[in-house]
């Protein structure tokens, strides 16, 4: 036989002895050596074996009948000594107990399992406020809502213990404007016109949109009120300020009655009014205020925002707080580690 038909075929007795080896314990390897080495390696291995059994039967150790059927194959070949030459080795290893191999696999298989689910993110992206995809995966959601679970400097905190000092008061510059109000599946999102702004330690803030939740996300000293209101705002260089207003029950605010007034009949459609509203009129007649370094309080929970809480609540109705209660009756965030942050609050 020549050594150009001896290579397929010896690789073909492999294929079929494939589970054979498996299930004995075997460890075949190839790699180019003397052709007259391997004829003397696998005669010399097989010159003792017993006449190999049926095919249709197979009897015996699985190796050894890979031996003899290589033997067979390989016995009349006459090869030269040259590189590149097929060296083939059969060697065995030590059969593992049954007992351990199957708590190994079993082992392996919830290990696997387990670090599965700990790394691979859901099937979808979208983030909520309850459930599978709610505050406590977020950060496991995408790679940019990582700081949602390793941030330093995570909003919503307990304004507790600020150290009172004479802040210099938040100037506002807002104004009648047009608006647009967007349901879109997280709360009740209102775009306001550009021209509105506010100025603080000499930098001045747009508004860019205001957006509420229930119950509100900031506490004093451990309060929750029953919502809450955030009116983002960029500065030239990008910097955020979030001005947060704390919503207690008692007398109808005629701003958040003319903002409900124009509720979409579908999520993710913005609903432009036809009317204005000044935003003016929605702040507390009492202007002081907290004020801390957080982070935005939805994904991507970016830090490095300056958060402005308004130390005297905003009272709404109790309609105006069921209109919104039915459509989201949760939609805040839970509170994060303060670490160690300063608070600065108004005299």
């Amino acid at each position: 036989m020549s050594p150009s038909r001896a290579f397929p075929e010896t690789l073909s007795i492999l294929r079929a002895a494939a589970p054979w080896l498996l299930a004995g314990g075997a460890v075949f390897a190839l790699s180019p050596v003397a052709a007259s080495d391997a004829v003397k390696t696998v005669s010399s291995r097989t010159a003792a074996a017993p006449a190999p059994a049926p095919a249709e039967a197979p009897q015996g150790d699985p190796v050894d009948r890979l031996r003899e059927r290589l033997a067979e194959r390989l016995a009349g070949v006459k090869m030269t000594n040259t590189p590149g030459a097929l060296d083939l080795r059969v060697t065995t290893r030590a059969p593992q107990a049954a007992g351990a191999a199957g708590a190994a696999g079993r082992s392996g298989a919830g290990s696997g399992a387990t670090a599965s689910a700990r790394t691979a993110p859901p099937a979808t992206s979208a983030w909520s406020y309850s459930g599978a995809t709610g505050p406590q995966a977020w950060a496991g959601l995408r790679p940019e809502f990582s700081l949602c679970g390793s941030g330093q400097r995570q909003s919503p905190i307990d304004l507790r213990e600020g150290i009172a000092v004479d802040l210099e008061p938040i100037r506002f510059n807002y104004q009648s404007s047009g608006f647009g109000v967007v349901d879109n599946g997280l709360t009740l999102q209102i775009n306001i016109a550009p021209g509105n702004h506010l100025e603080l330690a000499g930098r001045r803030y747009e508004l860019q949109h205001l957006r509420f939740q229930r119950p509100s996300e900031e506490r004093i000293d451990g309060r929750q009120f029953d919502m809450g209101v955030q009116l983002l705002h960029k500065d030239s260089e990008g910097r955020l300020l979030v001005l947060a207003l704390l919503l207690d029950r008692g007398s109808a605010q005629p701003v958040v009655q003319t903002l409900w007034n124009n509720l979409p009949l579908e999520r993710n459609q913005e609903v432009k009014a036809r009317v204005s509203v000044d935003l003016g009129q929605l702040l507390p007649a009492d202007r002081r205020y907290y004020t801390y370094m957080g982070s935005l309080s939805a994904p991507p929970c970016s830090e490095g925002v300056q958060r402005v809480v308004m130390r005297h609540p905003v009272t709404l109705s109790p309609e105006q707080f069921e209109i919104f209660s039915r459509l989201y009756p949760v939609n805040a965030r839970p509170l994060q580690a303060a670490h160690g942050r300063r608070i600065l609050q108004s005299n």
